[in-house]
């Protein structure tokens, strides 16, 4: 499981690029949170009032969903960022299991998941 980082425009730009990814089975739940950014752009630092989302998913999964947010993103470079999750709740592991179709090469085919359940240790 990874956990994918981006950041948006504004909520609505986010759920969309959420919506998507829900539809077509790339994550299981996705986490929306409003965020305050300072950058450089064009050569000064900017600030915005952004919108994050945090995207629970497979790590086969990536570059599908990269190349997807790209479709939608309305910046010219978005940060799309991986988390490895080292640990998680066996429930939940099931749960995102059931939800998310694995993708598999240059041609978007989907199939489920085919992983091992590892239990969770404290």
């Amino acid at each position: 499981m990874i956990l994918i980082y981006l950041s948006c425009k504004d909520i609505e730009e986010a759920k969309k690029i959420g919506k998507t990814l829900l539809e077509k089975h790339l994550a299981a739940c996705i986490n929306f949170f409003p965020i305050q950014s300072m950058f450089w752009w064009e050569e000064k630092i900017e600030e915005a009032d952004e919108a994050a989302l945090l995207i629970k998913t497979l790590k086969q999964n990536y570059k599908a969903i990269k190349v997807e947010v790209e479709k939608i993103h309305s910046y010219k470079v978005p940060f799309i960022g991986a988390f490895k999750v080292n640990q998680i709740n066996e429930p939940y592991y099931h749960y995102l299991k059931k939800n998310v179709k694995k993708y598999y090469g240059k041609k978007s085919s989907l199939a489920k998941p085919n992983l091992k359940v590892k239990p969770y240790v404290r």
